[in-house]
């Protein structure tokens, strides 16, 4: 590997940065001790987050220590919105995803060797801490008006919302989090979206007032973008979730997969441990043949196994073939099949019927008469089986684990039915 700051300069995962020659000279020096933060105010980590984690595991995999930092503390609060109040969660709700998160984090950092890994939570050094001694010890450290020129105060304060003194409070937590870090740990840098560049200097700023002689450094990584404008991480189904049960692994592959020509280039550097020329080689392969898609295949394998394991990215690629044909549906398990066809347009009954009334209920054509023509064109599937009759009527047996059927028309076009 080059110089790390070379490597994430190359990657585009330094968007802000305190002062980069010293903290060339930092790694150069290192190891350095290093932390980003995550706070539990939902179940689970999504892909905006895995930047950061894939980002701590690229400084680490250098030679430097990280700390990962999930906020039992902070995640009581929650950092301002742009536009509105946090809605405040039960603290045993907190509690509990807080060991969910660290469940997702620990998976991809290493907790052995010399530069291993540590998990801490916020909620260890502010439990036992009263309002006064809040005050007065860290309070008392920051100056209300540089507080409020923060960017994501400010644009609470010009909204027709405000904000609470709760949340305006959240940048003096986390400069306490890395004041507290530095004193336990030695830890020297901060790492965050650039959208958190505030809370992060804040930390900078807190620890420069109580030790003058400190050298202490914080990265700010850019906010992901899509070339068509729609929000990263966002589907047509919300949300992609680290964890399987509110993002499929199958939806999860599926997202990087569809990934635009334009983007994928940004999201390989961004997401992938491969090497700048594997990198280079697919960014070329997209450019003279896109339609093959390696660049995106390459990339879904990649992030599904080290998200959700070797195991689940291979069934989610069988599944992906057996679903157009190129597999046996029966061989899937029951999990990942649902999981494939909970990403198709599907409807229950209670009875199986003739399938052109299927077809027709389900979306895959306009109206019973067209699907007739699609039965009589060859071109209407049950489970991969071409429909031979008009009058055709499934049969339980043919129901996939007892529960669906798979209809496709022609080639690319897909539904699912469940019976019961």
């Amino acid at each position: 590997m080059t110089d790390i700051v070379d490597e994430l300069q190359w990657r585009g995962l330094i968007a802000l940065s305190t002062d980069e020659d010293a903290l060339r000279k930092a790694f150069a020096d290192g190891p350095v001790t290093f932390y980003c933060g995550f706070d539990p105010t939902a179940p689970s980590l999504h892909i905006g987050n895995l930047v950061q984690i894939l980002t701590m595991r690229r400084i680490q995999q250098a030679g430097n220590r990280p700390l990962g930092l999930v906020g039992g503390a902070t995640g009581l609060i929650g950092d301002p919105k742009p536009n509105s109040e946090r809605t405040l969660n039960a603290p045993e709700t907190v509690a509990g995803w807080v060991e969910r998160l660290r469940g997702q984090i620990a998976p991809l950092l290493d907790f052995e060797g010399p530069h291993a890994a540590v998990m801490v939570n916020n909620l260890d050094w502010t439990s036992g801490l009263s309002a006064i001694d809040f005050l007065r010890d860290m309070g008392k450290h920051f100056r209300v008006n540089k507080m409020i020129a923060k960017e994501a105060v400010a644009r609470r304060l010009n909204s027709d919302a405000g904000i609470s003194y709760t949340e305006f409070s959240y940048q003096i937590l986390q400069g306490m989090d890395f004041l507290e870090l530095y004193r336990r740990h030695g830890c020297t840098l901060q790492t965050g979206g650039s959208d958190q560049w505030g809370n992060l200097t804040a930390g900078t700023d807190l620890i420069h007032r109580v030790d003058p002689t400190a050298v202490v450094h914080a990265i700010g990584t850019p906010l992901i973008t899509k070339a068509d404008g729609t929000k990263f991480g966002k589907t047509e189904s919300g949300t992609v979730w680290l964890d399987p049960e509110m993002t499929t692994p199958y939806a999860f592959y599926q997202f990087w997969l569809n990934a635009d020509d334009r983007d994928v280039a940004n999201f390989l550097r961004t997401f992938s441990f491969r090497s700048r020329e594997e990198i280079e080689d697919l960014e070329r392969q997209t450019a003279e043949r896109p339609q093959a898609r390696a660049a995106q295949r390459a990339l879904a394998e990649e992030l599904t196994t080290l998200v959700h394991g070797a195991g689940q990215c291979a069934a989610v690629i069988a599944a992906s073939k057996a679903l157009f044909g190129q597999g046996e549906l029966a061989e899937l398990d029951e999990a990942t099949l649902a999981g494939a066809l909970a990403e198709l347009p599907r409807v229950k009954v209670a009875e199986l019927g003739l399938v052109v009334d299927l077809f027709a209920e389900v979306g895959l054509v306009a109206s019973k008469s067209a699907a007739r023509r699609t039965v009589k064109e060859g071109g209407a599937y049950v489970n991969n089986v071409k429909v031979a009759a008009e009058d055709a009527v499934p049969s339980r047996d043919e129901l996939l684990h007892g529960r669906w059927l798979l209809l496709r028309r022609g080639k690319r076009n897909l539904a699912a039915v469940e019976v019961g």
